[in-house]
């Protein structure tokens, strides 16, 4: 599988995950994934940025909101359609357009930092993703990124719960075994049947890779690696959306910042 066959399986996703996501279903993302993402982001204010598969744009939006000129790319035509959609109705001044992460329509140095949300775990080719993300930074800019964190995302994981519902382990399994595109069938838990009736389920391609396939990447690139994160949710989060207890128990995505050398 390419990122072109990839990109299709998000484009057959957008309607749907934007739906669901608008209507804040996508619990782990507003309630601590996306916050601690934001938490670790340099001041952005007056800076050019570019996000990476900004999806529906809500992430993008978020930053553009820190005082940042942002533009933004999805392989998924309908996922940048909705974005855009958003942009007329509240405008930011974020420019949107249809590319792929390993094809980035800009010049070099165009950029002081870049995002990627929850994207590169999700193409094959992750190395021609990040050199692109080189080329287009100028020297002493940064990419920080977030993904699924592939110590507990493995081919197999199983919450373990206790009597009272909440779980207090997650079993992992097949953290060596690569995966090169098998397809999985999933949606948002907190969904209820109401609101995903008639969507279908999404279809997601999976590339896993262990830790230091990840760490090897960034810095292969030419990045030089500058913080780490594993956002949690607290204990005030957790009262007020449950269903992310789990997430207290085991880290569930890795964010990164990485720097382009000046030299």
């Amino acid at each position: 599988m390419d990122h072109v066959e990839a990109g299709r399986y998000w484009e057959g996703n957008a309607d749907a995950w934007t739906k669901l996501a608008r209507a804040g279903y996508d619990t782990c993302r507003d309630a601590f994934n996306t916050p601690g993402f934001l938490a670790m982001l340099p001041d952005v204010k007056g800076l050019s940025g570019l996000d990476i598969g900004c999806g529906e744009g809500g992430n993008t939006r978020a930053v553009a909101r820190r005082g940042a000129r942002m533009a933004a790319v999805d392989i998924s035509p309908t996922f940048v359609r909705h974005a855009r959609a958003e942009e007329a109705r509240d405008p930011l001044g974020i420019a949107y357009g249809v590319a792929s992460a390993v094809e980035l329509p800009f010049p070099d140095a165009a950029f002081d930092f870049a995002t990627s949300f929850m994207c590169l775990m999700d193409l094959p080719e992750t190395e021609r993703a990040l050199a692109e993300a080189l080329r287009v930074l100028r020297p002493g800019g940064f990419l920080q990124f977030s993904i699924t964190h592939p110590c507990f995302d493995t081919p197999y994981r199983r919450n373990v719960r206790g009597t009272d519902g909440r779980t207090y382990a997650v079993e992992v399994g097949g953290y060596f075994t690569p995966e090169h595109g098998r397809v999985s069938h999933w949606t948002f838990s907190a969904a209820p049947a109401e609101a995903r009736a008639g969507l279908a389920p999404f279809k997601v391609p999976v590339f896993h890779r262990t830790l230091s396939d990840w760490v090897n990447l960034v810095v292969d690139a030419g990045f030089d690696i500058e913080r780490a994160g594993e956002p949690r949710p607290d204990d005030e989060t957790v009262k007020r959306v449950p269903s992310v207890q789990d997430a207290q128990v085991v880290a569930y995505f890795l964010h990164v910042r990485a720097r382009k050398p000046v030299r």
